[in-house]
């Protein structure tokens, strides 16, 4: 028969009142944290999830940050071509203005001028950048794409247009896992190379130059090109606005994303209050029980009676 001795059972009292005092410690830390998960041992599996869900949260994030910026970069060219536009707009009309022939030499002198500034307009859009970076000059954006010396008269001379080329590099923004999307436009591609005649500035030059000797049939022969050009920028202006659709509805995913993951890991990691106060109240009251308890227990000894 098992003998129990009075240091056996105050080893077990203090046995018991160390774990119900870790117990009610940690739900008392739990509660100070708001979080159930503090060390790993709390939850070895839930552990794994959290670190999981934090690692996705954070790449997440990232995705988020890169769309942004994509859809800053894509909005700035849709304004800047949109700029473009209108200028090319108002190239026609004057040309269409200077193709009549009843027009004095000091008409066609004065719709040079304006051609002048229109072209010096257009450099100042092709020069244009986002946050110090030249947007049509591909990936070497940190260089001026159309660095044009200066004439006399404080024009720019594109006489060496023919040798000037613009970078073709593509800048590809991370917008999800394994998704890589340019977003960048060229200065080539959307003004022209130095050969093509619908070059936007040989276009200008061979006008003012028309407009100079007051060749009507000059000016009208560039009509075409202009509409060629500007086909070409209302289809660069299409493709801007596919690709901002497109961005757009990675940012509204990775928005869902963002808050399916958040949840799982408040369900994984956060404490839950209510189920917390009401066992720290009852291991409250089994702490304070096991006191009562074990001051029965400990309090007589052999002097008690022997009074």
């Amino acid at each position: 028969m098992l003998r129990v001795t009075s240091n056996m059972m105050n080893s077990q009292l203090l046995l018991n009142l160390n774990r119900n005092a870790r117990e009610m410690n940690n739900t008392q830390n739990q509660l100070a944290t708001g979080r159930k998960l503090n060390r790993p041992s709390d939850d070895p599996v839930g552990i794994t999830y959290s670190l999981r869900y934090r690692s996705e949260l954070a790449s997440n994030d990232q995705y988020t940050s890169n769309v942004d910026s994509a859809l800053s970069w894509l909005d700035f060219n849709d304004t800047v071509l949109g700029q473009t536009g209108e200028v090319i707009q108002r190239l026609r009309e004057l040309a269409v203005e200077a193709s009549n022939d009843t027009n004095p030499q000091s008409a066609f002198d004065s719709i040079k001028q304006e051609v002048s500034q229109l072209k010096e307009q257009l450099i100042d859009i092709a020069n244009s950048q986002l946050n110090g970076k030249y947007i049509f000059n591909g990936e070497a954006f940190y260089r001026k794409p159309y660095d044009f010396p200066k004439n006399a008269d404080g024009t720019s001379d594109t006489t060496s247009l023919s040798s000037l080329t613009t970078d073709t590099g593509l800048i590809n923004y991370s917008v999800g896992e394994s998704v890589q999307m340019p977003i960048n436009l060229t200065g080539t591609d959307i003004f022209g190379s130095g050969t093509d005649i619908d070059n936007i500035f040989n276009i200008m030059d061979n006008i003012s130059a028309a407009l100079t000797s007051g060749d009507t049939t000059g000016v009208s022969a560039q009509l075409n090109n202009i509409d060629s050009r500007m086909e070409i920028i209302l289809t660069a202006r299409a493709e801007l606005g596919a690709k901002t659709n497109r961005i757009e509805l990675m940012q509204d995913r990775l928005s869902d994303l963002n808050t399916n993951l958040t949840e799982l890991q408040s369900k994984t990691e956060d404490a839950d209050y209510a189920g917390l106060i009401m066992n720290s109240k009852i291991q409250e009251n089994i702490y304070n029980a096991s006191l009562s308890a074990g001051s029965k227990i400990i309090q007589p000894s052999l002097v008690d009676f022997l009074r």
